[in-house]
């Protein structure tokens, strides 16, 4: 059935006036920076059923190259001394979205005082910490090999590319023109690729660089058509497999699609009070999955629920887990560090970040960071 141009275009501009509505009536956290005058520092089919790692593309193959912001092993590098780079002038977080962790190094995106910082430990107080980058605009993740770390600027829809050298870090790197902006980037060890979400369209950027070559390089651009209209904050690898969290607007489902060909294996429709989600994260047979909204964008339904089986969400077969963090506020992220998990939090003050263990019986072991 053909549906006429003026319905077609009706239908788009509703579609974008409702995530534009959606994405003012979320912004919680406060607009206001506490910085005064900061000088920042300085794919692969499957064969017989077996999946197999990508190989290094020739540089002929590649789709696009980063933009090289700076060269630290050229001899006309200036490096920064250690003791110039900037301490995080706040002494709090506001909207904090990601925490990792990468050789020892601890990293908080602070997403609404526009900035990540860093520290060798999670003990000190926030003004202790060093400001990676002050260069970005609604951040909200950082992803590492260990040989270079990527970092999303959000509203700037484009990536930043550093390199350590020395104790300090560099932005040496920039990739443009990502989607539409940017929200969650996740390194994969098995493919040796990092995967870049454009949460408002449905595209997947996968960049890598060569051994031993920090240059990075896009590779390949996935479309996921059903979510082209849909925003959805973050994806899931497990395995071979790749898991879209339900987003707004459009029909509230989880999508579980293949890792080396994108398409949509199963779609696992979620009900209408969650679905709004963040993040799904697959740990000890089951399914942890935190909600920002329901499908209309009130905050008063953010919780994190656990599930032994997705396709029975609309069954209401899941847990309610979120009285373990006491509650009322809008959980985010969950990154998994050294054996135990990490979730950031807005709206609770002193409760952004949080630590627990999960085990075969659910969560435990549950303490505020910050």
């Amino acid at each position: 059935m053909k549906i006429s141009t003026r319905k077609k275009k009706s239908a788009e501009k509703k579609a974008q006036l409702l995530i534009l509505s959606f994405l003012l009536f979320v912004s919680t956290g406060s607009l206001t920076s506490c910085r005064q005058n900061i000088v920042p520092a300085g794919a692969s089919p499957e064969a017989n059923g077996q999946s197999t790692l990508p190989a290094a593309l020739p540089s002929a193959e590649h789709l696009r190259a980063f933009e090289v912001v700076q060269d630290i092993e050229k001899d006309s590098f200036v490096p920064t001394p250690a003791e110039a780079v900037s301490h995080n002038p706040c002494p709090d977080l506001s909207v904090p979205t990601y925490v990792n962790k990468v050789d020892g190094i601890w990293f908080i995106v602070d997403c609404y005082h526009n900035q990540v910082i860093y520290n060798d430990n999670l003990t000190d107080p926030l003004t202790d910490w060093l400001v990676l980058t002050d260069e970005i605009d609604k951040g909200h993740t950082l992803a590492s090999d260990g040989y270079v770390y990527l970092v999303d600027d959000t509203e700037e829809n484009r990536i930043l590319v550093f390199e350590k050298r020395e104790g300090v870090f560099y932005h040496t790197q920039t990739l443009d023109g990502i989607g539409n902006r940017p929200h969650y980037i996740l390194y994969d060890a098995p493919t040796d690729t990092f995967y870049v979400w454009s949460s408002m369209n449905g595209e997947m950027y996968l960049c890598r660089h060569d051994p031993g070559n920090p240059r990075m390089y896009l590779t390949k651009i996935y479309t996921i058509d059903a979510l082209k209209e849909t925003y959805v904050r973050s994806f899931t690898i497990n395995g071979d497999d790749i898991y879209f969290v339900s987003g707004i607007p459009g029909d509230p489902a989880i999508l579980k699609a293949n890792l080396y060909t994108f398409q949509i294996e199963e779609s696992y429709p979620v009900p209408d009070t969650l679905a709004g989600m963040v993040q799904l994260t697959v740990a000890e047979g089951a399914y942890y999955i935190t909600i920002s909204t329901d499908i209309s964008g009130n905050q008063d339904y953010a919780t994190i629920i656990r599930t032994e089986d997705l396709s029975r969400l609309t069954d209401g077969d899941y847990e309610d887990i979120y009285e373990n963090f006491i509650g009322g506020g809008t959980p985010y992220y969950i990154s998994h560090i050294d054996n135990s998990y990490y979730l950031t939090e807005h709206r609770i003050p002193g409760h952004a970040v949080w630590k627990f263990d999960i085990t075969g019986n659910g969560v435990s072991h549950v303490e505020a960071i910050y």
